[in-house]
């Protein structure tokens, strides 16, 4: 399963310097989902401790969890506002948010029980 982990934080921190350094294909992005630049700084603080918490044994759920829900984000506005392919990337950018939502979902189903005991300790 370390496998699925560290591939999802791979890519989610690799994509923090485009959004950390306001790298022109990141405004763009932000821009047209109408959430610039607060967006795209909150997003990358996002991805930032959903990466830390996947690499984290006893937090990877949690952390994959938060990583389906930033990618969700990421692959609704692709279906809506940007489109398959952004600034001719060749989908490059979809195909990322894809491979990170599908490892994270593998860690929330190998995890799902550890989740569910949190979840019920809770009520």
């Amino acid at each position: 399963m370390w496998g699925v982990k560290i591939v999802a934080a791979a890519i989610m921190l690799q994509t923090l310097y485009f959004k950390f350094s306001a790298a022109e294909e990141s405004v763009y992005i932000f821009t047209q989902v109408g959430i610039e630049p607060w967006g795209r700084i909150a997003t990358g603080i996002f991805e930032l401790v959903a990466s830390i918490l996947l690499l984290v044994p006893a937090a990877s759920g949690f952390g994959a969890l938060l990583g389906i829900g930033l990618m969700s984000g990421a692959l609704f506005f692709h279906a809506t506002r940007l489109g398959i392919e952004v600034k001719g990337d060749g989908g490059q950018l979809f195909i990322y948010a894809v491979i990170v939502w599908l490892c994270c979902a593998v860690v929330v189903w190998r995890k799902q029980k550890q989740l569910l005991q949190l979840i019920h300790l809770k009520k």
